[in-house]
């Protein structure tokens, strides 16, 4: 492993903890002070659409020195953009292994983040390139895309953040990332990802974090609300259909 905090100083917040966005992000305000621990080599963030999960894997990744909208570490893909605001008040607190590779040579530093809503621009730019897979992503489907750049870059020991990969990847794919995620934990590398996939949480070993209205709460598996909703839904459609859908409309 390479980080085991993640945290905000709460001198960086300058009273503005209850002011604005994103300070008023519950998820976000556990971050100040004590922060989030990780204590397994992959940690999954889950919880529904805003409830900031992906705000907050976007921060480690810049605090880590990854572009924040994705990509490898040690390289700017050809823009200034500057940290989020809260990628630029993130501190990490890192292992022996995690300080050796920040304060070595940029080359040394080994990651990789991969955001679902920006991967398949900067997959289109990068292939080919020294240091990237050879094959031409446009020339795949989304999930082949995804996969490909699983198996070329996400390698050697590094830290590796996700933000809702399984927006590509079917059923098999979802799988074929868990086997890769459980590898990555294996070597040293470790893995930070936000995700709506019950496939993607159930990776052995996992630490599974569930985000919401009350903050961040450790949680088994089993006993994810986004587990519970699959399996209600998947043994019983229409004790969920028939309070969207009127009987009458359906063909």
């Amino acid at each position: 492993m390479l980080v085991n905090r993640a945290f905000v100083p709460p001198e960086l917040v300058d009273g503005r903890e209850g002011g604005g966005w994103p300070w008023t992000v519950p998820c976000v305000k556990e971050l100040v002070g004590e922060g989030i621990a990780f204590d397994a080599p992959v940690t999954f963030l889950v919880g529904e659409n805003g409830s900031g999960k992906s705000t907050v894997v976007e921060a480690i990744a810049e605090a880590y020195g990854l572009d924040g909208r994705g990509g490898r570490a040690g390289r700017k893909y050809g823009n200034d953009r500057p940290p989020s605001v809260l990628g630029g008040a993130v501190r990490l607190d890192l292992t022996s292994a995690g300080t050796r590779m920040m304060t070595g040579p940029r080359t040394r530093k080994k990651g990789y983040f991969l955001r679902a809503e920006t991967a398949f621009g900067l997959m289109e730019t990068v292939w080919g390139l020294p240091g990237y897979w050879e094959e031409n992503t446009s020339e795949m489907s989304h999930g082949e895309g995804f996969l490909t750049v699983f198996e070329a870059m996400f390698k050697q020991p590094g830290l590796y953040v996700m933000d809702e990969p399984e927006a590509a990847l079917s059923f098999a794919s979802c799988l074929r990332l868990v086997a890769l995620m459980h590898r990555l934990g294996r070597s040293g590398a470790q893995v930070i990802c936000a995700t709506h996939s019950p496939v993607l949480a159930s990776t052995p070993g996992a630490r599974i974090l569930e985000v919401g209205e009350h903050g961040i709460t450790p949680v088994e598996w089993s006993e994810l609300l986004l587990v519970d909703h699959w399996r209600r839904y998947l043994s019983e459609p229409e004790a969920y259909l028939r309070h969207l859908i009127p009987r009458d409309e359906r063909d």
